[in-house]
């Protein structure tokens, strides 16, 4: 479902949309939006902030209040506090315009996949990621067939990340996760551990593929 008050952006984004989806619902206001989407239950939500009738976050929060379908924001806001804004409300993905349907198109295929995958995997059978294989049960990752020892919050970060693949999450929604509580710097806590993941993980860890820098925002773990 494509929520935008822009008549020409909506049957854009339906055009692209098209490969991926057998249907494509518009809804030109957040109220109709909302509705929709309760109504129809569609696999994915792409979402514009700047809509006549009510702010794009409320649709958001809203939406989020039944459904756990992906969102992924449209938006011309590019500010680092808006898009932890959105994200800690539930919101999936973040493509800031203006932006390419090629790009938009690839941030809609990962959500979609990462929605199938969670649905369909039980959570005892292995993840692969590219040369890594991580066992949940075993709480164990190996790499190229070697195995990878992690400190238990490594794991524990990496884990949150991986069970959340092409989605980033906000610097505080991963201390929450690893450290369960409320006082201490986020930022600060995960820039280490973050650092010495990467060693363990990355073949370049200076040029990361896995573990993802959304610049102050938090970080996303791609599945290649």
């Amino acid at each position: 479902m494509v929520v935008d008050d822009e008549f020409q952006i909506r049957r854009a984004l339906k055009n692209a949309l098209r490969e991926v989806a057998e249907r494509v619902l518009e809804a030109g206001s957040g109220a109709e939006g909302i509705d929709l989407a309760a109504t129809h239950h569609p696999d994915l939500v792409v979402l514009d902030l700047g809509l006549p009738d009510m702010a794009g976050a409320e649709v958001c929060r809203e939406i989020r209040r039944f459904a756990s379908m992906p969102i992924v924001v449209l938006s011309a806001r590019h500010s680092e506090e808006d898009k932890v804004s959105l994200l800690s409300l539930g919101a999936d993905d973040y493509v800031t315009k203006p932006f390419s349907t090629v790009e938009l198109l690839a941030r809609v295929k990962a959500q979609l996949r990462r929605a199938r995958t969670q649905l369909i995997a039980p959570t005892e059978a292995p993840i692969v990621a590219g040369d890594l294989t991580f066992e949940v049960g075993r709480r164990s990752v190996t790499k190229s067939g070697e195995p990878v020892r992690l400190t238990p919050i490594e794991w524990n970060i990496v884990l949150a990340l991986v069970m959340h693949a092409g989605r980033t999450l906000t610097h505080q929604q991963l201390f929450d996760a690893v450290w369960g509580r409320e006082f201490g710097d986020p930022q600060r806590y995960l820039r280490v551990h973050i650092t010495n993941l990467r060693r363990k993980i990355e073949t370049s860890p200076s040029s990361p593929k896995y573990v993802v820098t959304e610049p102050g925002v938090g970080y996303r773990f791609e599945m290649p």
